[in-house]
């Protein structure tokens, strides 16, 4: 067991009332939560990245179903605070397509390789590692950022969901530089609208590509790996109905799929030329392609080049299979672990309906009495992401951030670091995923870094950079008008034997309602 300093085991028996009930909220809650009503607080807390004063009394004007709709049919470019956009607006590359990232780091990457001393040459080589490393904890900024800032809080959660979804990992080739991309142009747009759209954004980006093996896919030479993945984990589901034989006619027509960044076309025979598609990185290359007809799902598709993606596409979407696997993996998300059959029909009768929109389905998730139902307290274990991001966002409102490295930090911690899952499947949303005693006990800490001070949230991440002055206020109007009914009693036992307001955050943030 960890061992904390002597100061802090005055905090020990809150903690071990912590885990103890680490999976059992303790305690009632107040049907009413004094002047914030407890079921916004509670719709704010599933729906957002975490509660905190400004959001409350936002919903609290417009009322819920005005709420609700801003939030599902956002502007399209809803602005974050200029503190936050500063930011943003610094980082290196954030405004360059992924062709021209993908050339500048060949480039770089085939200078080091090319340097004839070897000290010099590992030395180049790690300059050139830690320019990929950076870009990655850039693009780790940005979801932060937008997470913890961003009015359009539903698109964030889905933006993270999708990003899960449709997982890739940064550690694999160059996928680094292009990670940030892949979730601010292929994510993000489409995270509230047609499902068509996002699948198809996904399968146009070069991570993608790379990532599931698909730009070594060739006629003769078959990956079937992101045939596979769109199958079982992207549209329809494991156990779903498809075959062995309908991944393999996937893969061929999948064939040809790829990434180029070479400045010239590749040379193709006459016949071919007008068949050649690029789009940034994106290449469709028809020399690559296997012009076979094929049956896909009981569906003839005609060897045509890439029409055939197309018409593979619109099969998977309008499966009724895909309608409910994504209506699933969105309601255990948002509701439990296992949520109810009833509702996920609801969600993929939306789904069929609407062509897979997803704000309509989501509308039909949160006016369902299964989703009111699920409201009530301790329904919904939060994973680490939603942990972190909900305490800063508490703690500190919309007083923004100057530095996101401890929040990355603490994420890699929970084992939930941003783009850092390495298998097809995403993380999981299983709340048994998250709620063991070393899980809890690295909380307890983290809930004591962010309870005690700034923690370096606020001194910039450059040198010789001032800490600026900042502390997590949580004892708030919120708290006391809203947040303090929806504790047990024994947690606000705890709370009274805090000594300082830095044992009270703790606490307060460790506490077994605030996990939930």
């Amino acid at each position: 067991m960890a061992r904390f300093p002597k100061a802090s085991r005055r905090w020990l028996p809150a903690l071990c009332i912590f885990l103890a009930s680490s999976t059992v909220l303790i305690g009632a809650v107040a049907a009413r939560a004094g002047e914030f009503g407890s079921n916004d607080l509670a719709l704010l807390e599933r729906l957002t990245w975490g509660v905190n004063a400004s959001s409350a009394e936002h919903l609290r004007a417009l009322g819920t179903e005005r709420w609700l709709q801003e939030q599902l049919h956002p502007a399209a470019n809803a602005a974050l605070p200029d503190t936050a956009k500063a930011q943003i607006e610094a980082m290196a590359d954030v405004h360059k397509f992924p062709f021209d990232i993908a050339v500048a780091f060949d480039a770089q990457a085939k200078s080091a390789n090319q340097v004839a001393d070897p000290d010099q040459r590992r030395a180049a080589q790690q300059v050139f590692q830690q320019a990929m490393n950076d870009r990655a904890k850039q693009a780790a900024a940005r979801t932060i950022l937008r997470a913890l800032y961003a009015p359009d809080q539903v698109r964030e959660r889905m933006t993270w969901f999708w990003f899960n979804h449709f997982n890739v990992h940064q550690y694999k080739a160059n996928i680094r530089i292009l990670v940030g991309d892949y979730e601010d142009r292929a994510i993000r747009p489409f995270a509230l609208g047609k499902f068509r759209d996002l699948l198809a954004a996904t399968l146009h980006h070069p991570a993608m590509l790379r990532y599931l093996d698909n730009a070594d896919n060739a006629a003769g030479h078959l990956n079937e790996n992101y045939a596979r993945e769109i199958m079982e984990l992207h549209t329809m589901g494991v156990g779903s109905g498809y075959s062995q034989a309908d991944v393999e006619a996937l893969a061929k027509i999948l064939t040809g799929v790829g990434i180029d960044t070479k400045p010239e076309d590749p040379k193709l025979k006459p016949e071919l030329q007008s068949q050649l598609v690029r789009e940034g990185a994106f290449e469709f290359n028809p020399a690559r392609h296997d012009y076979s007809d094929k049956t896909f799902l009981g569906h003839a598709i005609k060897g045509r080049g890439l029409a055939e993606v197309d018409e593979a596409l619109d099969i998977l979407v309008h499966h009724p299979a895909t309608a409910a696997h994504v209506s699933r993996q969105i309601a255990t998300y948002f509701v439990s672990d296992n949520p109810p059959d009833s509702l996920v029909q609801k969600m993929a009768q939306t789904f069929k309906t609407t062509d897979g929109d997803i704000a309509a389905v989501l509308a039909t998730m949160v006016h369902a009495p299964e989703f009111i139902a699920s409201l009530k307290p301790g329904m919904k274990f939060k994973d680490p992401v939603q942990y972190v991001l909900s305490a800063v966002r508490l703690a500190y409102d919309d007083k923004v951030i100057l530095n996101t490295l401890p929040i990355q930090s603490w994420l890699n911690r929970l084992s939930e670091g941003l783009f850092n899952h390495d298998t097809p499947d995403g993380y999981s949303m299983i709340s048994a995923s998250w709620n063991g005693p070393g899980q809890m006990m690295v909380r307890f800490e983290i809930a004591r870094q962010i309870g005690s001070g700034s923690s370096g949230l606020f001194k910039p991440d450059m040198p010789n950079a001032a800490d600026q002055p900042a502390f997590p206020l949580i004892a708030n109007s919120l708290y006391f008008n809203g947040l303090r009914q929806t504790l047990g009693p024994t947690t606000l036992a705890a709370l009274d034997q805090a000594v300082s307001p830095q044992d009270w955050n703790t606490l307060f943030l460790s506490s077994p309602e605030f996990m939930r």
